[in-house]
């Protein structure tokens, strides 16, 4: 009977409505004590008690892997990104890698949108001066004077571009692959370099994938391209920024603000700079809150678990 470490935090809250259906399946739950990932050492007590994970962003690094290889056979990502568990490990091990593609690109895309229409109208600015009192019409600006620019064309930046499309936003984006002349066509989006990007648009929103070629994309020598007024939003991975230069740069007036969804280190440490700056919006990696999208995830996240086991799901 094969066990699995279940330690995804967003489906443990709900373990009860699935032990019936993996028991049924002939599959035997261990239940890790995890707030918002496993590390290194946590999975190393695991190691060799368990079969197949379903996990949430686990550090599954090469050690690990070893560690808790030959036993494991597949690791269920909640979730799209994989970034924080070593592919080539895992090839080498015989270990499959579970997840959802694009689980939650409409989401990500809705919440940058909304990053982008709180700064331009200023609304979160204005209701907590009319509630401290004050009687400030605070200027803001229309989308469509503006100029967005998406660093990552794929599907969230695809989703992103229809959207600031609808409000006339001018929109550049750049990519490391060739993005599709149809899909240009339809959003008029213009391929740029990335030091074009970063010089002439008003909003920049990160939405590539966590790798070589993107870990610290932003740092303080890209941000030296940037207008002092232009808006940095990160709903993607935290790494790709390099905080301590992001911090540098709004402190410096160098950046008008910016949007944070990730960061470098998860929770956001108590004494970060960021969580003292009026001109950062700030969340907890929640751009992917969707009840029916979590829904599709959970059980497409089970279905990984059972076919890396060898396990045909009857559901």
């Amino acid at each position: 009977m094969p066990t699995i470490l279940f330690s995804a935090p967003y489906m443990l809250p709900f373990v009860e409505r699935f032990r019936p259906i993996l028991e049924r399946h002939g599959v035997e739950l261990i239940l890790a004590d995890v707030h918002e990932r496993l590390e290194e050492a946590d999975i190393l007590k695991y190691a060799g008690q368990f079969d197949g994970t379903i996990c949430g962003d686990d550090r599954y690094t090469p050690r690990a892997l070893e560690a808790c290889a030959p036993r494991l056979k597949i690791i269920s990502k909640w979730g799209t990104g994989v970034d924080s568990i070593d592919a080539e490990a895992c090839e080498r091990l015989g270990i499959k890698i579970g997840r959802t593609p694009n689980a939650f690109t409409l989401p990500v895309a809705d919440t940058v949108m909304g990053y982008m229409l709180a700064f331009a109208r200023r609304q979160p600015w204005m209701d907590r001066a009319v509630k401290n009192g004050e009687w400030e019409k605070i200027p803001g600006k229309a989308l469509h004077e503006q100029t967005l620019g998406i660093i990552g064309v794929g599907a969230i930046g695809k989703a992103l571009a229809r959207r600031a499309r609808a409000f006339g936003m001018q929109i550049i984006g750049t990519d490391i692959v060739e993005i599709d002349h149809v899909f240009v066509a339809e959003t008029g989006i213009k391929m740029t370099s990335l030091e074009y990007l970063l010089s002439n648009a008003d909003y920049i929103s990160t939405n590539c994938d966590l790798n070589p070629t993107s870990r610290h994309l932003i740092n303080e020598r890209s941000l030296a391209h940037v207008k002092p007024s232009a808006i940095l939003i990160n709903a993607a991975r935290g790494p790709i920024i390099k905080e301590d230069d992001l911090i540098a740069a709004l402190q410096n007036k160098k950046l008008g603000g910016a949007a944070l969804d990730v960061f470098e280190v998860e929770p956001l440490p108590h004494d970060s700079p960021l969580l003292k700056m009026d001109n950062v919006m700030l969340a907890p990696h929640n751009a992917n809150s969707s009840p029916a999208a979590w829904e599709r995830v959970h059980w497409n996240t089970i279905r990984n678990l059972l076919q890396g086991l060898g396990i045909s799901p009857d559901f």
